[in-house]
């Protein structure tokens, strides 16, 4: 699938801009992060699945939907790994900063329409709360996507992990590994499932109690799941399944008023 580069809107010139963005476009935000992942994955891991996931969206239905590429935001909230020397880490305050100063830079475009893609589980909690600061601040209509929702935010994981397979583990290695399979060393890789936290009805990854938590409370090195299944054509198969489904909710998204 070969990405149009037109749509790419760090390509366009200024007098473009105001030819080619308007109320009708949808403005795509992936959003990365810089953060240990293990032995077996690169700190680029949410970084290159955000920024590849919405190549392929924006290749998929962007012209259909006009649909534009904003420049993939590498570096997040990632403090949760703060712990492991090299993890490039923007507090909450300043995150949440940085989306409404690209928000209110984009609103003098006049589009109205901005999509949040999240490839970092840990920013979660503070993208919702940035979609209803952004919508408040600037008019834009708001949403936030994930290639796949979170475990830890009641998204799915394998029955293996049991459902704990949040950081490093089979789904997300076997994308990394479709994405960039020359990056991937599974020969360092081992079961780190935190096996008590199941037993619990309520306080666990998923639960309806909540509880605050650093990559490495469950394990010295610091991922959190079970990649030693992982493979690259499982890996081929999430990830064109998350286009799939992302660029049919991107129909919905052009849609979106409110129910009016």
């Amino acid at each position: 699938m070969a990405l149009s580069h037109t749509r790419h809107y760090e390509r366009l010139t200024g007098p473009e801009v105001g030819k080619r963005i308007n109320a009708a476009s949808i403005l795509l935000l992936p959003i990365g992060a810089i953060e240990q992942h293990g032995p077996h994955l690169p700190m680029s891991v949410d970084h290159v699945i955000a920024h590849e996931t919405a190549n392929a969206v924006v290749s998929e239905c962007g012209d259909d939907l006009d649909v534009w590429q904003l420049p993939t935001l590498s570096v997040s909230k990632s403090n949760e790994h703060a712990w492991s020397p090299g993890t490039l880490v923007l507090s909450a305050d300043t995150m949440m900063r940085v989306l409404l100063d690209l928000a209110r830079s984009v609103a003098t475009t006049g589009v109205e329409r901005l999509v949040l893609l999240n490839g970092h589980g840990g920013n979660t909690t503070l993208l919702n709360t940035a979609l209803r600061e952004i919508r408040l601040e600037t008019g834009l209509k708001t949403f936030l996507m994930h290639p796949m929702l979170p475990p830890a935010y009641g998204g799915a994981s394998t029955e293996e992990e049991l459902g704990m397979g949040i950081h490093g583990g089979r789904d997300e290695t076997a994308v990394f590994m479709h994405l960039r399979p020359d990056e991937v060393d599974l020969s360092v890789s081992q079961r780190k499932v935190p096996e008590a936290l199941a037993d619990n009805t309520h306080v666990k990854f998923g639960g309806s109690t909540s509880f605050g938590w650093l990559s490495n409370d469950f394990d010295p090195e610091g991922y959190i799941g079970d990649p030693t299944g992982a493979t690259a054509e499982l890996g081929q198969s999430l990830f064109d399944n998350a286009v799939s489904t992302l660029s049919e909710a991107m129909v919905e998204v052009k849609s979106f008023d409110f129910g009016r």
